[in-house]
Order: C-alpha cells, then sequence, then structure tokens
C-alpha cells in the first residue's frame, strides 16, 4: 500500500504542474491582451487630446470674432455711423458742405 501512494501524488504533481502551466499562459495571454488595447486607449486619448487642443483654438477664435461683432455693434449705434451711411448710401449731405463730383 506503501508504493501506491506514492503514484498517487506523482498524479498531483503532474496534474499541478499541468494547471500551473495552464494557467500561467492564460495570465501571460491575458496581459498580453491588455497591453494592445492600452496601447490601442493610448492611441485614442492622444487623438482626443489634438482634437480638444483644436477646439480650444477654435474657441478662442469665436471669441475674438463675437468681440468684434460688439464693437461693430456698438459702433452701428452711434450718431457717426448713421451719418457715414447717410453719405454713403443715400448721398446727403450737410448744409454748409460743397460737393464736388468727378466727370465721367
Amino acid at each position: 500500500m506503501a508504493g501506491s501512494g506514492k503514484k498517487k501524488r506523482k498524479k498531483k504533481t503532474g496534474y499541478n504542474r499541468l494547471g500551473m502551466l495552464t494557467i500561467a499562459v492564460t495570465v501571460l495571454m491575458l496581459l498580453g491582451i491588455l497591453m494592445m488595447q492600452s496601447r490601442d486607449i493610448s492611441d485614442k486619448i492622444a487623438v482626443y487630446d489634438a482634437r480638444a487642443a483644436a477646439l480650444e483654438q477654435d474657441l478662442e477664435e469665436q471669441k475674438s470674432r463675437t468681440e468684434e461683432i460688439d464693437k461693430y455693434k456698438a459702433y452701428m449705434k452711434t450718431d457717426e455711423y448713421a451719418e457715414q451711411v447717410a453719405r454713403e448710401r443715400l448721398g446727403l449731405v450737410k448744409d454748409n458742405e460743397i460737393i464736388f463730383e468727378e466727370e465721367k
């Protein structure tokens, strides 16, 4: 009976080694997959960072444009603008002005 006990231990040891090898291979495969996904995610993050930078720049340009529009809007409310439009589009002049026209 003593000899039969040794055989069982050898079988268990063989199964343990095979099980450990299977677990090690599985863990290595999972690690490889995680590394590939990590690289893909890093690439996506780089693309999104570049896109965010471009959007930030566009936002700054739009803010600048909005400021220019607001300044022009304020200018349009002045008498100077009304006078300029009256002269250019309507051909109006002040009472004491003399108009010189070019011959065509």
